[in-house]
């Protein structure tokens, strides 16, 4: 085999590799003495067939089988004699191949650049903390009354308002005819609560006690039932009774409705919770940060092959984001190429700084790694975690894709640990706030490949969920049924 180096500028380096005629022709007759010993053709006993046959009835497709054998081998011992580690997969081109002539092609690849780790200590983060805050706490603990709320009959005679629950009977129709899911009996219904079709529960506002009415609405287009969709409808409903509803008491009773002991340790696991979230919160924050940090500290040469790869996948982002309906920030064609341009080689080089770094320190993903990654995202749907676990075994490229933020965290994570990290404390508000950039449209929609993977992964889920309807019983009031 011979190799010649054409090129050699930067990062680029191409070769053209020439596999003499007769080196090929051994590797071709070599493939066909392998296949008569296990062929069997008609006329001739297993193993018997003559070479020369099956060159004639084969030879073309052993030929692009050792062709491409030629191609492999050939490319890896030119990337292995010149000690290239290669930042993507080389370009191979096919010069000339033809039966009895040399076999030649060439080869681009781009390789990864000398990174200088160098001390991680000189990399300054600030991490913003949260110290626990009996205020959220009671705030916690006054939603969980408010969802945990009791309701008394009203004693005084007084008509109904929003907020307070009646106990009615109704009976919908539809151009004068019934429909399934249209009446009911002794069905309590909060006032102001939106779980009816809408105007429902704003005509028995003012309303008293034994009084009967005709209540007219008009389904929504979307809605569920296509029968009913757009239809004009009118329930005819009587009032059996006025209840009030108040919170229920802050007390062990609400502490063992939430399924915990006593009040003091719905308290603990409140405060556990929250500090869960706002840890998890500030460590992506301070991830951020240190994105930030390492580009600016860092600079060498970037692959351009990567960033043109790059560009092409934020521009391909961009586009589905716009005909989407996604609202974007206006700018020039020059303003996004720049924009686009400067993004690419800020993911390039850290995407190389993150790979080297969990190359000198052995930082690899592991089993458990996944399997945690996974619980996590299957947190996010309850009732619905084996769906979630499902989908992942039988989708290898969904934990591939999974497998990307898992080994940046690690590295982030190991980074930081040597990084010096100075704790800011702040209010729970100042952590949850959004930053500047994030908010900026134009960042959100170029940024949209990473959230498409995410949304990817939780397609199965998102699909069970949808498939859940309703009570019969409930589904004709229901506005988002």
């Amino acid at each position: 085999m011979q190799v010649t180096e054409t090129k050699n500028e930067g990062l680029r380096r191409e070769y053209t590799i020439v596999v003499a005629a007769d080196e090929f022709e051994e590797q071709v007759s070599s493939r066909l003495n392998e296949l008569s010993k296990t062929m069997q053709l008609p006329g001739f006993r297993k193993g018997k067939v003559p070479v020369s046959l099956l060159r004639k009835k084969y030879g073309p497709n052993v030929m692009g089988e050792a062709m491409e054998k030629a191609v492999q081998e050939g490319s890896a011992k030119v990337l292995e004699d010149n000690e290239l580690r290669p930042a993507m997969q080389p370009k191979i081109e096919i010069v000339s191949f033809d039966e009895g002539k040399d076999l030649e092609f060439s080869m681009a690849v781009d390789v990864m650049p000398e990174i200088n780790l160098g001390d991680f200590s000189k990399i300054e983060v600030e991490r913003m903390v949260v110290e626990p805050d009996e205020a959220e706490v009671d705030k916690t603990l006054e939603r969980m009354a408010d969802a945990y709320k009791t309701s008394e009959p009203v004693k005084s005679k007084r008509k109904a308002k929003e907020g307070d629950v009646v106990n009615i009977d109704f009976l919908g129709k539809v151009d004068g005819e019934a429909f399934d899911g249209g009446k009911a009996e002794g069905y309590d219904l909060e006032l102001g609560s939106g779980s009816f079709i809408p105007g429902f529960e704003d005509q028995l506002i003012g309303q008293n006690p034994g009084d009967e009415l005709d209540v007219n609405v008009t389904f929504p287009k979307e809605y569920g039932a296509e029968n009913l969709a757009g239809k004009d409808a009118v329930f005819t409903v009587k009032i059996n009774e006025l209840k009030e509803s108040k919170p229920s008491e802050i007390d062990d009773e609400l502490a063992k409705k939430a399924g915990m002991e006593n009040l003091e340790a719905l308290k603990t696991a409140i405060r556990e919770q929250h500090q869960q979230g706002f840890t998890q919160i500030s460590k992506q924050k301070a991830k951020r940060v240190l994105l930030d940090a390492l580009d600016t500290h860092y600079s060498f040469e970037l692959p351009q092959g990567l960033i043109d790869a790059e560009i092409e996948s934020i521009e391909k982002a961009f586009q589905q984001a716009q005909e989407s309906g996604q609202e974007v920030e206006d700018f020039t064609e020059e303003e996004r190429e720049a924009d686009f341009k400067e993004m690419a080689n800020r993911r390039v080089k850290l995407g190389l700084l993150f790979a080297e770094v969990g190359r000198e320190n052995k930082i690899e993903i592991t089993q458990d790694d996944l399997q945690q990654a996974i619980l996590q995202e299957a947190q996010n749907y309850p009732g619905q975690e084996q769906m979630v676990f499902k989908y992942y075994q039988e989708n290898p490229e969904a934990m591939q894709q999974l497998s990307g933020p898992v080994f940046e965290d690690k590295v982030s994570d190991f980074i930081l640990e040597l990084a010096k990290v100075t704790d800011k404390t702040v209010s729970s508000e100042e952590l949850m706030a959004e930053d500047e950039e994030e908010a900026k449209p134009k960042k959100k929609a170029a940024k949209k490949a990473p959230a498409k993977k995410k949304a990817a992964a939780k397609k199965a889920p998102a699909k069970k969920a949808a498939a859940k309807k309703a009570p019969a019983k409930k589904a004709a009031a229901k506005k988002d049924d």
